[in-house]
């Protein structure tokens, strides 16, 4: 997991928990458990990319639930088949539908579950999230009870204010926080060689790029710095050359672009 270490230096006591419990199930019969976990902190830190590293890891795939978007209640546990246009919930779907018990289901911003499903979208995080329990969950449109004690849980949030407690007892808090300077650094010269690396054109620019541009990156959280260097690859192509420059970068706004109309 050393790369792992590297590549998220500010999530090392939740890369921890998922070490130990590698190491419990090394060489052993028994399977990979978990305990749920929620990762806390602010919006941009990595906490979704965290997931899709753990779930690449382990090599199980993973289910992203968006709980922002969420507009019906049964989305986790599936609705009644009485209902028109009812169909299984995401954990039956993972299960059964996939190539492993132990899938990784990330339940993203859980903080933002809407209250004005029919509803309680968190509601069946009561029974999954217990090991018991959900030995013996049943999804209400297939109605046949299946192991959902496996699947390695990733719930994320921003706010832990709007979490009910119970289901806040029943997981492992990490909070995240922004990385320092140094870690921002390694960060961004990582998003750099990655892109580089996973497109074609990538091969026309620098393999490295400046100390320069590199430190007007540290203040940017994880997700915009990606969205900086696409911004600045295409900049610097557009200007027919391989090394980005510092007026490559957006600017501070956030790279937003205004159109309108002279009056």
């Amino acid at each position: 997991m050393a790369e792992l270490y590297d590549a998220l230096p500010n999530f090392g006591p939740a890369l921890d928990e998922v070490r130990r419990n590698l190491a419990l199930s090394q060489d052993s019969r028994d399977h990979l458990a978990i305990t749920p976990m929620l990762l806390l902190g602010p919006p941009g830190v990595g906490k979704t990319h965290f997931a899709h590293q753990i779930a690449q890891l382990l090599g199980t795939g993973m289910t992203l639930v968006p709980m922002s978007s969420m507009t019906a209640g049964w989305l986790l546990s599936g609705s009644s088949s009485q209902w028109k246009g009812s169909r299984p919930g995401k954990v039956f779907e993972a299960i059964v539908d996939g190539q492993y018990a132990n899938p990784v289901i990330v339940v993203d911003e859980v903080d933002k579950a809407s209250n004005d499903a029919q509803y309680d979208p968190l509601g069946a995080l009561y029974s999954l999230l217990e090991h018991d329990t959900a030995q013996r969950f049943v999804d209400e449109f297939a109605e046949v009870g299946i192991d959902a004690s496996q699947v390695i849980w990733v719930l994320t949030a921003n706010d832990e204010r709007c979490i009910p407690e119970p289901i806040l007892n029943r997981m492992n808090v990490f909070e995240v926080e922004a990385p320092d300077a140094e870690a921002a650094r390694k960060i961004a010269l990582r998003l750099y060689r990655s892109i580089r690396a996973g497109h074609d054109w990538g091969r026309r620019f620098a393999p490295e790029p400046t100390d320069e541009v590199l430190d007007r990156l540290v203040d940017m959280p994880p997700r915009e710095m990606r969205r900086a260097w696409m911004t600045a690859f295409g900049n610097a192509r557009l200007d027919g050359r391989d090394a980005i420059k510092m007026d490559d970068l957006p600017t501070a706004t956030g790279g937003r672009s205004r159109i309108g109309f002279l009056g």
